[in-house]
């Protein structure tokens, strides 16, 4: 008797937003034998994946009063070195993980005390910092600016290229079967007795198992009004400048912080400086007063910049929370999921929503 096995039926799961939060679940849900469409209204991650640095650092990053986010985010980067080295097998590129560490300076006595009490918390958390002295700072660094005081060294604090990062989880998502469908708004969730059934675009309803919501700041604009629960993201504005470094001989290696700024050098030479913090809603325009920002603090702490081209200028929308922590998992609508209001740690918590987002899916 001749025995016919009946293939398993795949879940189909449509993601709604094409961020690396969104490409990341995909993947995973994709290596785990699950069909995925993922719908984005523009270009695939030119959002808030798009604007950000790339950093991926809990620990100099750490807040009072956020102690429990503070460990969700060092779960993150403790799967960050695999997931990237997964993600380069998967994609055939670099993702530019690096692991230099990252310093924190202060360039005047009050950026000093300011940075001292820092390392007295942090150091009270566990974290493995170390205080450097100025003379200390210029053998990490020798092209910091003659007024540094001292500052932390973190060498857990690590940095990734976020664009590449993007291209690597586009290309494994298409590698891997997932369907990817750009310029497409969503008008509607279809729904039958308070469960998702799929979703309404202008091309017309589609039906999906589950559907994943990664909608970054314009979460509330998709949801609605009516939606059965609170879902408290709104855009908090973030200009940025790119300068082009000799890449053979770059002014800095490490990430170089101090309170008012941040540096990120890429491999090929380009430097990140950012960011402002503006609550303007969706107005991404660059302005005067938020370059001079970026500019007077990057000068403080690195003057060689002088000679320096600016080679490229951005605004992005981070999506924040009230307590600066996402929003993830199920809702009160039946197989509609939420994994939004990432804020600043969009890119350093990637493996573990997507980790977090698959497993409620494959439940």
């Amino acid at each position: 008797m001749k025995i016919i096995t009946i293939p398993k039926i795949k879940k189909h799961c449509a993601v709604i937003g094409g961020g690396v939060i969104g490409l990341s679940i995909a993947w995973r849900l994709l290596q785990a034998n699950v069909n995925v469409t993922i719908f984005e209204r523009n270009t695939l991650a030119r959002g808030a994946t798009h604007a950000a640095a790339g950093m991926l650092a809990p620990q100099i990053e750490a807040e009072p009063s956020e102690e429990i986010l503070l460990n969700f985010l060092l779960q993150s980067k403790a799967l960050w070195q695999d997931f990237a080295g997964e993600l380069e097998a998967a994609s055939g590129m670099s993702v530019d993980y690096r692991t230099e560490g990252t310093l924190e300076v202060a360039m005047d006595g009050d950026q000093l005390r300011h940075i001292r009490d820092r390392y007295t918390y942090l150091d009270s958390l566990g974290l493995q910092m170390i205080w450097l002295s100025a003379a200390e700072c210029r053998e990490r660094e020798p092209y910091l600016g003659r007024s540094v005081q001292g500052g932390i060294y973190s060498a857990d604090d690590h940095q990734v290229d976020n664009r590449k990062l993007a291209k690597a989880l586009e290309i494994a998502v298409r590698n891997a079967g997932g369907i990817i469908r750009e310029h497409t708004n969503i008008l509607n969730f279809t729904q039958k007795n308070s469960t998702v059934t799929g979703v309404e675009t202008t091309a017309g309803i589609e039906n999906f198992d589950t559907v994943i919501v990664t909608t970054g700041a314009w979460t509330k604009q998709l949801l609605g009004q009516n939606f059965p629960m609170p879902v408290p993201v709104r855009p908090v504005k973030g200009q940025m400048l790119c300068v082009q470094m000799d890449a053979a001989h770059p002014l800095i290696r490490h990430v170089v912080r101090s309170p008012e700024i941040y540096m990120v050098p890429r491999l090929d030479g380009r430097l990140l400086i950012g960011a402002t913090l503006e609550e303007k809603g969706f107005n991404t325009q660059i302005t005067f007063g938020g370059m001079r920002q970026l500019i007077e603090a990057a000068w403080a702490v690195l003057p060689a910049l002088d000679e320096y081209p600016i080679v490229e200028t951005w605004a992005g929308l981070r999506p924040g929370t009230l307590d600066d922590a996402p929003i993830l998992g199920k809702t009160p609508i039946e197989n509609l999921l939420l994994a939004v209001g990432h804020y600043r740690h969009g890119i350093l918590l990637t493996p573990l929503t997507a980790k977090i987002l698959s497993e409620i899916v494959l439940q």
